[in-house]
């Protein structure tokens, strides 16, 4: 799959890495099984050692790690730094409370034949992850924390981009004490990743990308009958209503769309401002836009880096002026971008509901600022979308807001901020943006084996 570090920056191919071998691949199935028959009798105690352990690690080293994210995908060096603490954040996050989140649950089974009943959360075995290269670090940790907490091991098909990244995460667990297995990074191919969903002793899927990419793994897990969990892409509603303090809302608005250079599932990709306010919104929006700064993404006065690619590149290209063809307008309202490497100059696009890339996603400095009649029509543009991953609504009134929020379908909504992270918060979506949930309890328990257990003390006769 030609897995290499092209720094997006300069075009400059740095290093390139051979694909596995499919001895390779057998090899790390036998170990990741071997290091599963102990992990899972290995107490919450030293598995939580191993993670403080990685979260240190992280810290102690973070500017290396920030720079090999920047090296490979592009990041924002500040943006590389707080990819790195919020890993870190992450895996302390189980240290804490993985323990509590895995207690066996009493059931309260008022069935007269058994005296007690309850729920144990048990891991299954070996999970194959395979992530993207937007948040090279951050997709992992998300799967890798909690499945490590909780017993499990994985196996890691990261992006062909970001080679370098998926081997530092090898070596970090690798260095923080997990058993070898625990934790192996294959450089796979397409039909390796097939083979290991397909192996016995692989228990589930957890994969971050493209609806392309999820559909075909979702159809290979389902034929193997694994359980996979799929976050997709999305196409977020930024909603702002009459009564919002338009010089937050557009700052936000600005920081919402175009944070990791636009190239993010839950970014504000679809700005719906009532008609009340569009027009002064919009003046202040394209201003707050017109202010970014594109650079090299080490120096620490860039705000808006290049994409990951050349090829991410050509394709943001290609849908904008396939959105031209049907129709849409294209006003360009970015700085001045460096003539080499993949920088895109951000633009503003308009077009009618009956435009087909008008429900599509723009991984991309790419910003469509809807107008609104109305609260209600609002909210109906924000449903209208294939997507539902995250949303958010800007508002002077937060009991207002919270109204409008329980009436846009989708997996998360932010009163008054962009579509959020953080360690103690889950992560997921609805419809096409994908199934199942990461982080907190929902994400801990997204591969474990809830196991009944009941107790009774009558005679067995009839």
């Amino acid at each position: 799959m030609a897995y290499a570090t092209t720094n997006p920056y300069t075009g400059q191919v740095v290093k390139t890495f051979p694909d596995a071998t499919d001895a390779e691949v057998a090899q790390a199935l036998d170990q990741a099984q071997a290091a599963f028959e102990a992990w899972k009798d290995t107490g919450f105690a030293e598995r939580t050692k191993v993670l403080q352990k990685a979260a240190d690690l992280l810290r102690a080293s973070h500017a290396e790690y920030a720079r090999i994210l920047t090296l490979e995908m592009g990041k924002l060096l500040a943006e590389a730094e707080a990819e790195v603490e919020l890993s870190a954040q992450i895996l302390e996050y189980y240290v804490e409370n993985a323990e509590q989140l895995l207690a066996p649950e009493k059931l309260p089974s008022k069935h007269p034949s058994y005296t007690e009943t309850w729920i144990e959360h048990e891991p299954q075995g070996i999970l194959l992850a395979i992530e993207p290269w937007n948040f090279p670090y951050y997709q992992i940790v998300r799967i890798a924390a909690p499945q490590l907490a909780a017993g499990n091991v994985l196996i890691l098909k990261h992006a062909s981009n970001v080679p370098q990244c998926a081997a530092a995460f090898e070596q970090l667990f690798r260095e923080a004490g997990l058993p070898e297995g625990g934790f192996s990074n294959l450089y796979a191919n397409r039909g390796q990743v097939k083979a290991i969903i397909e192996d016995p002793r692989v228990q589930g899927v957890a994969l971050t990308g493209s609806e392309g990419a999820g559909a075909v793994v979702a159809a290979q897990a389902g034929n193997a009958l694994k359980k996979s969990t799929m976050e997709l892409g999305g196409a977020d509603a930024f909603v702002v209503l009459a009564d919002a303090d338009l010089d937050k809302a557009a700052q936000w608005a600005v920081t919402g769309r175009h944070w990791n250079s636009g190239q993010v599932c839950c970014s504000s990709k679809r700005i719906i401002v009532v008609d009340a306010v569009y027009d002064a919104f919009l003046e202040k929006y394209k201003a707050g836009v017109a202010r970014l700064k594109a650079g090299d993404p080490l120096d620490p006065s860039t705000t808006l880096a290049p994409l990951s690619s050349q090829a991410a590149l050509d394709e943001l290209k290609k849908q904008v002026a396939q959105a031209v063809a049907h129709g849409a307008t294209v006003e360009v309202i970015g700085p001045e971008v460096p003539s080499t490497g993949a920088f895109f100059r951000p633009v503003l696009l308009s077009m009618a509901e009956d435009n087909p890339a008008y429900r599509w996603e723009f991984f991309g400095a790419v910003s469509q600022v809807i107008r609104a009649s109305d609260e209600a029509d609002a909210i109906r543009i924000a449903n209208d979308s294939p997507f539902g991953l995250g949303g958010s609504v800007f508002t002077g009134d937060i009991k207002r807001g919270i109204e409008v929020a329980r009436k846009i379908s989708t997996g998360m909504v932010y009163i008054n901020h962009p579509t959020g992270v953080a360690a103690d918060l889950p992560f997921g979506g609805v419809r096409r943006s994908g199934y199942g949930r990461e982080l907190v309890g929902l994400g801990i328990k997204e591969f474990v084996n809830h196991k009944l257990i009941a107790v009774t003390d009558i005679d067995g006769a009839f």
